[in-house]
């Protein structure tokens, strides 16, 4: 039994310097010789081969950037887009479910629109992409359930008119653009970026 414990995990606390009154709180674990050995866990280190011109440099540091923004925002829409999924199954009458579905739009909409009006039109196009990643459907097959074929119809014709598709979908295996935009997410969810 004594053995089983000596090797438990423990919460240690570092010596500090009563000068500087600072420590720091750490797991530990003690070894056979009653030695305490403090334990720290670090992130993954992830590398990446260097960009073969300055095109793709500056296209990265364009989609650092554009991630950072918008990521968080994708990561709603997932959730949201799920949580409207199991809702809308729990209601039966398709017309209660309609009123419900544009309720919970406008408190959406009420929420997020003033800072997405914000997005550059990169930005933008960014979002699109992140949403077929993150919800595995392209933006205008999700309009489209939720809101009916000619509204997702008139999204579509609006976003081609600012240079943008909502039906674009997300492919690292056939797509540069989208393999670097995967490594930029890799680096931003690890806390590198």
């Amino acid at each position: 039994m004594v053995l089983l414990f000596g090797f438990a995990p423990v919460l240690a606390y570092g010596q500090s310097n009563s000068e500087e009154g600072k420590g720091y709180v750490t797991f530990a674990t003690v070894d056979k010789n009653g030695d305490t050995i403090p334990m720290m866990f670090i992130h993954d280190i992830i590398k990446y081969p260097a960009f073969k011109n300055k095109k793709a440099e500056k296209f990265y540091w364009k989609t650092v950037r554009d991630v950072k923004k918008v990521y968080p925002y994708v990561k709603i829409v997932g959730k949201e887009y799920a949580r409207i999924q199991r809702l809308a199954d729990t209601i039966p009458d398709p017309k209660e479910r309609e009123a419900y579905l544009k309720k919970y739009e406008k408190a959406l909409l009420k929420q997020y629109e003033p800072t997405m009006r914000k997005f550059t039109l990169s930005q933008g196009k960014m979002m699109i992409k992140l949403i077929d990643r993150e919800c595995d459907k392209s933006s205008y097959s999700i309009i489209k359930e939720i809101r009916g074929g000619f509204v997702a119809w008139w999204w579509q014709a609006f976003a081609k008119m600012v240079g943008a598709d909502l039906k674009e979908d997300y492919d690292i295996e056939k797509k540069e653009k989208d393999r670097i935009i995967e490594r930029v997410i890799e680096l931003y969810e690890a806390g590198m970026l």
